[in-house]
């Protein structure tokens, strides 16, 4: 047998006060004679005996009951059947994953509800005066204080599910952390009540833990679920396109042992099914859906994908936002001796198109930034500042096209296209008389795929006749050619941008480029492919998200526009910055909203003043959905050959507590010293009652 509290068996001195007492009576006898004293001897002899034997026993009584106060107040108790127990002079830090799997349900009840419960009934285990933490996946302010018992049971009523999983080595980086900001006398123990989810817990071999300190674990789960979700989601064209058949392409993932068949996938927008199909998906594995639809209305729009699939349900719905029909944003720079009447033919009528035609001697390179697809028209060369402007456009995911001039500088436009790696570009004599047809495009190409239905797929077409002032080393995609394999029309790709280069001016006496059937539907695929496709969702596992916005207009020595994110009721102001038109978002963590506020998957509303300036969507992190978790055999087999490292069967027997407390904390025996003083302290009112 142990002692918690050893210092208070000093007070087993205390139970020498009775026999002192008892031995030493100094109560003051008076005499009294009598006449027949014969008689009164035999009763005084009798009387005596029978008071001492009253006594001692009264004595006996209280010194037990003083002996056993003391030993409960010093809390006995026989060692755990593991050597080690729990060190009342560390810190025992708990963590409860609050993570979204935790959600999963055994016995309809949830997995964090079940771990809730058994940290409550374990903090009665802890002996008073136990340095107590508790953390969650929220890494709050709160769980920096060490508290009692009753402290951290408050804190489990407040625990939410929370949108930020977090790697176990995080975790115990954490409790470490924060452990050491507290003066401990000893070893820490850190207890982890987890469904240990394999894509979410991370490496577990890199777990360093000092050898003075314990770890337990908790498993909360029992088998791995079957579970449906949606892996990622995309437009087949470079926009939606309003009153025409668009195409959205859903890749779906089962995590489960079993295939899954025939399942309803519907696709809605702003609440209305438009599309529907069925998926058969393989186990463990994945496959691709194709919904095609028509909308009407231009702006942005709310859509999901959605299914049934029991019992998981929080990846159901998977939101996004489609921009129907977003403005394209052209700028035609001409050169001197231009006269560029056939581009703004394309794109100056069009309302799809926000057209703006300079001289290039004469416009503001800061006007790139604002733009999607820059044209450059008959520029003889191309130097200074606009070179450095462009360079910079393209390689910042914009779309340049270079039409050459007819006496173009093919040193400026070597050293200018070199950066795109189009290289060798030399002059050819341009003889109209020498014009020749350009071959047939490959109509099955990802470039011409939506020019050509159905209908003209194996058409002949008549393609212009043609002459090429320039010739380069073709790079990238030739997207029109000679039948000589001479590039005509060629695209190459620049980190995110392109950069298309023509062969010759768009004049007719370089040929009918531009008066053929051609040229209008090519145009118009380059500048739909030069919008930057917006993100349609995001995940909240990017605590941290950037947002492009129209222009924000501001008056000068104005306060920073403050945007604030609204869901239905739910309307918080996070953590922002703004950098010309780059929002930059910081989300809430759980324990940062107010109360009955959750970050749930949906739709969220950017309001400045009183306005809706874009809609976001955001989805749970695909991390979550994989419903595979450590066995308890696993964790045993990574991490239970670590003398200081044990690893519990699982939450849910009944006696867990009793388990724990035997192995860790050994048998407690202050209940019994405590009941036994009772027993003496009634023991001794017997006596004095009922021995007279």
């Amino acid at each position: 047998m142990q002692f918690l509290y050893p210092f208070f068996l000093w007070g087993l001195l205390a139970a020498a006060i009775p026999l002192i007492i008892h031995l030493f009576n100094f109560r003051r006898t008076k005499k009294v004679y009598f006449t027949n004293v014969a008689f009164l001897r035999a009763v005084n002899t009798t009387t005596s005996s029978f008071r001492r034997l009253k006594h001692l026993l009264i004595m006996a009584a209280r010194m037990a009951f003083i002996i056993a106060l003391v030993l409960a107040f010093a809390q006995p108790f026989f060692p755990s059947k593991t050597g080690v127990g729990i060190k009342v002079g560390g810190i025992s830090s708990l963590y409860i994953d609050n993570s979204l799997s935790m959600q999963n349900e055994l016995d309809k009840k949830s997995y964090l509800d079940k771990a809730i419960n058994k940290v409550e009934e374990l903090l009665l285990s802890f002996p008073q005066g136990s340095q107590l933490q508790l953390i969650t996946n929220d890494f709050s302010a709160d769980e920096h204080a060490v508290g009692n018992t009753q402290q951290i049971k408050e804190r489990t009523t407040s625990i939410k599910f929370t949108h930020s999983p977090r790697t176990l080595e995080q975790v115990l980086n954490r409790q470490k952390n924060l452990a050491s900001k507290h003066n401990s006398q000893g070893g820490n123990q850190y207890i982890w009540f987890s469904d240990f989810q394999k894509s979410t817990v991370g490496n577990l071999s890199k777990l360093s833990l000092d050898s003075t300190d314990r770890l337990f674990l908790v498993p909360v789960q029992s088998k791995a679920i079957q579970n449906i979700f949606v892996d990622s989601v995309w437009l087949n064209t470079p926009f939606v396109r309003e009153m025409q058949v668009n195409q959205l392409s859903v890749k779906l993932f089962n995590t489960g042992e079993t295939a899954v068949e025939n399942l309803p996938v519907k696709l809605l927008i702003d609440g209305v099914q438009v599309s529907s199909t069925i998926a058969t998906i393989p186990a463990k594995s994945s496959t691709m859906s194709t919904f095609s639809f028509n909308i009407q209305g231009k702006g942005f729009k709310k859509a999901n994908i959605s299914f049934d699939d029991t019992p998981i349900t929080f990846d159901n719905d998977y939101f996004f936002v489609l921009n129907v029909a977003p403005k394209i944003k052209v700028l035609h720079l001409s050169g001197q001796n231009t006269s560029g009447k056939y581009l703004p033919a394309v794109f100056a009528n069009d309302s799809v198109f926000t057209y703006k035609n300079y001289a290039a001697s004469n416009v503001d390179v800061g006007l790139f930034k604002t733009v999607d697809f820059i044209i450059l028209e008959g520029l003889q060369n191309i130097e200074g500042s606009m070179k450095l402007a462009l360079d910079d456009f393209v390689k910042s995911g914009g779309s340049l096209m270079l039409i050459p001039n007819q006496s173009p500088d093919l040193k400026s436009y070597n050293d200018f296209l070199s950066a795109f790696n189009i290289r060798n570009i030399q002059a050819k004599k341009s003889i109209t008389s020498e014009v020749t047809p350009l071959a047939e495009p490959v109509k099955s190409s990802s470039f011409f795929l939506d020019i050509f239905d159905n209908s003209t797929q194996k058409e002949m077409i008549q393609m212009p006749n043609q002459n090429a002032l320039i010739t380069w080393q073709a790079v990238g995609e030739k997207l029109l050619n000679f039948r000589n394999n001479q590039p005509f029309l060629t695209v190459s790709e620049v980190a995110s941008g392109r950069v298309y280069l023509l062969g010759a001016p768009l004049d007719i006496q370089f040929g009918e480029f531009a008066r053929n059937a051609l040229f209008v539907p090519i145009m118009y695929k380059i500048a739909a492919q030069s919008v930057a496709q917006e993100q349609t969702a995001f995940s909240f596992e990017s605590n941290t998200i950037s947002v492009v916005l129209d222009e924000v207009k501001t008056e000068v020595n104005a306060r920073q526009p403050i945007f604030t994110l609204r869901r239905n009721k739910m309307e918080f102001i996070p953590v922002q910055h703004l950098v010309g038109n780059l929002l930059t978002i910081e989300l809430p963590k759980a324990n940062q909203l107010n109360e009955n506020q959750l970050l749930e998957s949906g739709y969220y509303e950017l309001i400045l003043d009183g306005k809706v300036q874009k809609v976001l969507a955001f989805n749970h992190d695909h991390k979550e959905s994989m419903m595979d978790f450590y066995t308890v055999s696993e964790l045993k087999n990574l991490l239970g050959a670590k003398k200081n490292i044990q690893v519990f069967d699982k939450v849910d027997d009944a006696d867990f507590v009793s388990t724990f407390n035997e192995q860790n904390f050994g048998v407690a025996l202050w209940k019994y010293f405590i009941i036994a003083a009772l027993l003496f302290l009634a023991l001794e009112i017997f006596i004095i009652k009922m021995m007279k």
